[in-house]
């Protein structure tokens, strides 16, 4: 019986591997990995970009049959975007291994350590994408 289910586990990282998500699809599956099913506005408010960029992944990763879209019981107009059952293992395991190592590395920070961290990785990040330009 494992080896059923590892076969099955191995088919599915395959899977996710040929749909050559990009690291800003990366981005935003995380969030919902880990936050939870997510409104529009409330990932693009965590990516930092425009709920239309946003709107964009969600369909691109909705086509691929990663995402799913369901109708907010507090109101209506608002869609809320979760990851599908069928993919959420494969997505799971291609991110929690390195969630759970930032997790390890930072838990010795207080929350101010933390900030200024994530602060300084995205400050060098756009310093290396300037160099380029």
């Amino acid at each position: 019986m494992p080896k059923i289910s590892t076969t099955a586990m191995e088919r599915a990282r395959e899977e996710l591997q040929s749909l050559e998500l990009a690291p800003r699809h990366l981005s935003l599956l995380s969030y919902l990995l880990f936050d939870g099913p997510l409104t529009v506005n409330e990932l693009a408010a965590r990516l930092e970009v425009a709920p239309t960029t946003v709107s964009l992944m969600v369909g691109d990763l909705s086509r691929k049959g990663l995402l799913e879209r369901h109708e907010d019981p507090a109101d209506r107009r608002r869609r809320i975007v979760n990851i599908t059952d069928a993919k959420r293992p494969p997505i799971q395991g291609r991110l929690a291994r390195g969630a759970a190592a930032w997790r390890k590395a930072l838990a010795p920070l207080s929350s101010s350590e933390r900030q200024m961290f994530v602060h300084t990785l995205r400050a060098y990040e756009a310093a290396m994408v300037e160099s380029l330009t």
